[in-house]
């Protein structure tokens, strides 16, 4: 497809003359960071320093890093809505802060229109690529392009006095920034060098240098220690934090990966109070910058009160940093090998402190010792403890880790000797503990072979269903042999006998539950045969018609059976496949699908919730069962209230619904029966899932309380509320997307600690089950965003499948019976073209059905996968967008093939805009044309029996079981997503699939072949579906009557729920009254302070 001119071949080979530096991230509210990954990852190999903040980046964190990096670009990927608020807000802010000559790129994968581009580009944003570019300029040549813009000389700039960098204003740490990169350049030879090192040599300045082996978490427990710092001593203190990465031999380049760690730099109350500054080695074989004696003179002269050193990953033989800073501290893993191996470590001859990081892991507390030992031994301190020497054991990913605090508390002294502006000890409460203490793993180290264990199971039961298939074949042979032996000549029964011997033997061999599948086959065939399917519960008859007759008089049957005679084939379909409703589920958890329910899910989204409840209303009518799913904007799924500031303002009420507290919510499904069976409401939200399904439940708890009202002309009795609200409970339907496992590894809307959300998970279920909440889903645990991030059909089954299973040990750990949270559990897929997306549920069902039943030893209601499927997002294109339609039509119909339990089709317009009222109707008529009108679909197992479908669920299964094994392998799933085995995948399945796009190997029909001649005109002329000002200024107004309303209650209310988590209460609980009185982002705000935020990776 990509024929490249030789002037984008050329930009793709371009390579910088100057050392050029860009900041890269996703917009504020964006997940799904893979494109920007991609894109960092080849400004990199161009020679580019990059510093990666990756995804949900505001404006002023993206500035500020540019401006304290001094980089010469910034490139931001931004799919979310509010984009053109986003970019000149930017523009706006580096030309407020003296970065107005750094340039701005962009690309929204045709979310930004020509006429927005046209708009922005016009505004000062450099460059905004659409889709078109990238076909015409290749992915490489657009990178190479947005280089060699930046490739300038940026020395010029730097200050010629050193008064320009005191003073701690944006203009002296701008000034510092600038000065850094003159250093960093010259060297020696800038002309303020030595003037700037006899200045430092004044200075009584403690610097602290942090090294260890790399990924042992030094900049995690950095920041760590910078957030202690900072409470304990009241944000007084003024910090400069220089760390260093290693260039890349080959290319140049450099992977400044450190910032994107931090949360505790940027301002708090009190303003700006860290100065950030990455550094690439510029020298190979070396941890640090050649550069750094002066750039640490330069923080000293600028009137820093402490600074921080972090170099990049170092061997055993390293301790270069050891010359260059007061208090060096040396950061290590519990696998450090053999104890012999600590006697090669250099730094433990010169680290005055050690840190023992990732303390939970196997063996910490021998190489807690072993370590105390050697340094004991290096120090000679004989007439010490071990136990004294000041080596700490660290968990810097847990939030408010003792381990760290004690480490930080034996460090504090030492700071203050060396000159830190503060005396006497803080406001932290001292801790009594030299490691890390209160380890309750979310999953125990006991269990982490969870999923081999599943592997083999399922694979065992394969095994035995073929085996018993097998006895059961040989004795209908020979019991048929005997039987033909007898007719031929009844007189001689030798022969006759033998084999019957050997039919007895085979027959004493078979498992019973076999047999008897074999024995009733006969019956379930009578009772599949005729006109109705009947079944007797308690006196009461259930009748189901079987058949339906098409306009030419043939009888379709709703459910077809195989028309095997062998015993051995029939037990094998029956272990196996079996009819719907039947273990193992491989053909449809449910018996059959309920009458005049088709899968059909009402999806809406959009401005504020009056807006989407109008167009609730427009979708389900005529409809009996209303299932209404919710689609929220970006400032909801962060847990942010909506606020003026323009990268928030552009987003509210954008790609989705702005609720921000239970008023909103109660109008959002106003007029709807929430407690109607035939009512159910799927809400697409994750890391602020808890808050909006507490106000979800107060909304039906609330509509019935009014209810009664109304009916009795009287408020409800305390008893009587009581009563309605257990009702309530028992009776709501839904399901609440809450899955903080696929957040990570897609790196969407993550925004506590991960450990924080598993916690508020398992708060959840358990909430659930002491209310007997059996109708609504506690968790649905997601592909689909998995897949949106780029993983092809197997990495989203089976990422999916163990992040379910990780819930379940999770759960089981809490003390939770199997039977009491696994039915409320469900799953989420996303479609798409590949071939094992027609298997995709009957490969799950199965899996899960053998693992709940063989291995959980859970019930029949525990064993049934409950599914929710949406046509793909990936394969909504920008270009000839009508096209899309017939992508989700066939997508449509191998769902309905599978038997999914609900389905949700993409409109053709999700590509670029808020989908619009018509194209929301026509993606909803792709499934009723085919539930209704389509003659096949009339058949609820039409894949069954098919010999290409046989055998991709054999190959999906098989490539699941094996990557469940490769997760295994690394710990389970939370040890792989230490290690980032999810994301890395997920990346690299995302990078095959645009670099096939891009050559045309994958055809995409109107994107890279059969392309329109006339080019996409059409885009100029598309509704663009976008909140409109009204909606966002009322939603303002509504949530500034909310605070005012409850201005004297929520103070309290956010102190219990922050106290349930310090006391480890169950936070739900509380959260069902928070939601009552304060709003979204009050509550997230708190649940920071006391859960921590999600520090996010690469």
């Amino acid at each position: 497809m990509t024929n490249l001119s030789a002037e984008f071949k050329a930009l793709a080979n371009y390579r910088p003359t100057h050392k050029v530096r860009f900041v890269t991230a996703a917009s504020l509210f964006d997940g799904h960071d893979a494109a920007i990954n991609i894109m960092r990852r080849i400004l990199q190999s161009m020679g580019a320093e990059v510093i990666h903040l990756g995804h949900n980046r505001s404006v002023d964190e993206v500035v500020t890093a540019a401006l304290q990096e001094d980089a010469q670009g910034i490139a931001i990927s931004s799919y979310q809505g509010g984009h053109v608020e986003y970019f000149k807000y930017m523009v706006d802010l580096l030309k407020q802060r003296g970065g107005a000559h750094i340039q701005v790129f962009g690309g929204g994968g045709g979310v930004i229109v020509p006429s927005e581009i046209a708009e922005l580009q016009a505004y000062g944003v450099t460059r905004i690529y659409s889709p078109e570019d990238g076909q015409r300029m290749g992915l490489a040549g657009m990178i190479g392009e947005m280089v060699m813009r930046c490739d300038q000389d940026l020395t010029g700039f730097a200050p010629a006095a050193m008064d320009a960098i005191q003073g701690h204003t944006t203009q002296s740490w701008r000034a510092l920034a600038q000065l850094i990169t003159g250093l960093e350049s010259l060297g020696e030879k800038h002309p303020l060098s030595p003037v700037i090192r006899a200045e430092a040599a004044t200075k009584k300045i403690p610097v602290l240098g942090i090294t260890g082996t790399g990924g042992a978490g030094k900049s995690s427990l950095t920041d760590e220690l910078i957030r202690r710092l900072r409470l304990d001593l009241g944000d007084a203190l003024r910090v400069a934090l220089i760390s260093i990465d290693p260039s890349r031999r080959k290319s140049g380049g450099a992977l400044l990966g450190d910032r994107i760690r931090m949360n505790a730099i940027g301002p708090w109350q009190n303003g700006e109070r860290v100065f950030m500054r990455s550094l690439a080695t510029r020298d190979f074989g070396s941890e640090i910058s050649q550069a750094l004696p002066d750039v640490i003179a330069a923080c000293k002269v600028a009137g820093f009160d402490a600074i921080i050193v972090e170099t990049s990953g170092i061997g055993q033989g390293d301790a270069a940093i050891v010359p260059l800073v007061d208090i060096p501290m040396y950061v290590m893993t519990p696998e450090f090998g053999a104890a012999s191996q600590l006697e090669k470590i250099d730094m433990l001859d010169f680290a005055e402190f050690v840190a023992i990081n990732k303390f939970d892991r196997k063996g910490a507390s021998d190489a807690l010792r072993d370590v105390s030992k050697q340094v004991q031994r290096n120090k000679e301190a004989w007439t010490l403890p071990p136990d004294q020497m000041p080596v700490f054991g660290t968990m810097a990913a847990r939030f408010n880790d003792d381990g760290v605090t004690a480490l930080y508390q034996a460090l504090l002294p030492r700071l203050q000797e060396l000159g830190l502006p503060v005396t006497g000890g803080g406001v932290l409460p001292k801790v009594n503990v030299r490691h890390s203490s209160n380890q309750t793993p979310v999953v125990p180290a006991s269990r982490t072979r969870y999923l081999a264990e599943i592997t083999d199971t399922v694979r065992g039961y394969k095994q035995t269903a073929r085996s018993q298939a097998r006895l059961a074949r040989e004795i209908q042979q020979l019991s048929e042999t005997a039987r033909m032996l007898l007719d031929d000549d009844a007189t001689r029964d030798g022969a006759k006998n033998t084999v019957l011997r050997l039919a007895s033997e085979r027959s004493e061999r078979q498992d019973p539950a076999a047999r008897k599948l074999v024995a009733q086959w006969p019956e379930m065939q009578k009772a599949y045969a005729g006109d109705e399917y009947v079944v007797k519960i308690r006196d009461k008859e259930l009748r189901t018609a079987l058949t339906s007759k098409s306009l030419s008089g043939t009888t379709i049957r709703k459910v077809s059976l195989p028309t095997y005679e062998d015993h051995g084939e029939i037990l094998k379909w029956l272990m196996l496949d079996n009819v719907p409703g039947s273990y193992p589920y491989t053909a449809g958890t449910f018996a059959f699908k309920r009458e005049g329910e088709d899968p059909t899910r009402m999806f809406a989204g959009e401005g504020d919730a009056f807006r989407t409840n109008r167009r609730f209303k427009l979708l389900s009518s005529g409809m009996a069962a209303k299932r209404l799913s919710t689609a929220f904007d970006s400032v909801t799924l962060y847990g942010n209230d909506p606020d003026p500031r323009p990268d928030i303002y552009g987003k509210v009420g954008n790609s989705g619904v702005s609720i921000a507290t239970l008023d909103d919510l109660k109008v959002l499904y106003g007029g709807f029966d929430l407690c109607n069976p035939a009512t159910s409401v799927s809400m697409t939200i994750n890391g602020p899932a808890p808050s909006i399904l507490a106000m979800f439940m107060n909304a039906a708890i609330d509509q019935n309380l009014e209810k009664f009202e109304a009916d009795n002309g009287r408020q409800p009795t305390d008893t009587e509320a009581a009563k309605i609200r257990e009702w309530v409970l028992a009776n709501v339907r839904g399901t609440v997307q809450a899955d903080i496992l696929k957040e990570d590894q897609g790196q969407n809307t993550c925004i506590f600690s991960t450990e924080f959300s598993l916690k508020v998970m398992g708060d959840i279920a358990e909430y659930f089950v002491h209310h007997n909440v059996r109708n609504f889903y506690s968790v649905s645990i997601s592909g689909y965003h998995i897949a949106e991030a780029g993983a092809n059909p197997i990495s989203q089954l089976a990422f999916t499948l163990s992040n379910g299973f990780t819930l379940v040990e999770a759960y089981l750990a809490r003390g939770m019976h199997i039977d009491d949270f696994a039915p409320n559990l469900s799953f989420f897929f996303s479609n798409g073209m590949d071939p094992e997306y027609t298997v995709m549920g009957r490969v799950a069902r199965r899996i899960w059905a053998v693992a709940m039943k063989e291995k959980y030893g859970a019930n029949e209601r525990s064993q049934k996968l409950k599914y929710h499927i949406q046509t793909s997002g990936r394969s909504l294109h920008a270009q000839e967008i009508q096209f899309n339609d017939i992508r989700t039509t066939l997508q449509a119909l191998i769902a309905i093939y599978d038997n999914c339990n609900s389905l949700h089709t993409n409109a053709f317009d999700e590509a670029i805009t808020t989908p619009t009222e018509d194209s929301v109707r026509r993606a909803m008529a792709i499934q009723l044309i085919i539930n209704r009108e389509w003659g096949l679909a009339k058949n609820e197992n039409p894949n069954q029996g098919a010999f290409i479908i046989e055998e991709l669920t054999e190959l999906v299964e098989e490539a699941v079981l094996s990557e469940f094994t490769a997760i295994a392998d690394r710990g389970g799933v939370l040890g792989a997503m230490e290690t980032g085995y999810q994301r890395g995948k997920i990346q690299d399945e995302s990078m095959t699939y645009e670099m096939l796009k891009h050559t045309g190997e994958l055809p995409i029909i109107g994107v890279n072949t059969f392309r329109n001649p006339h080019g996409d005109a059409v885009l100029d002329k598309l509704e663009l579906a976008r909140s409109t000002d009204e909606e966002k200024q009322s939603q303002l107004k509504r949530l500034a009557e909310f605070h005012a309303t409850h201005a004297a209650e929520s103070p309290a209310a956010l102190k219990r729920l922050q106290q349930a988590v310090i006391d480890n209460k169950n936070v739900f609980e509380v959260l069902m009254d928070a939601v009552r009185v304060c709003s979204l982002g009050q509550i997230t705000n708190a649940l920071f302070e006391v859960g921590g935020q999600y520090r996010r990776s690469m």
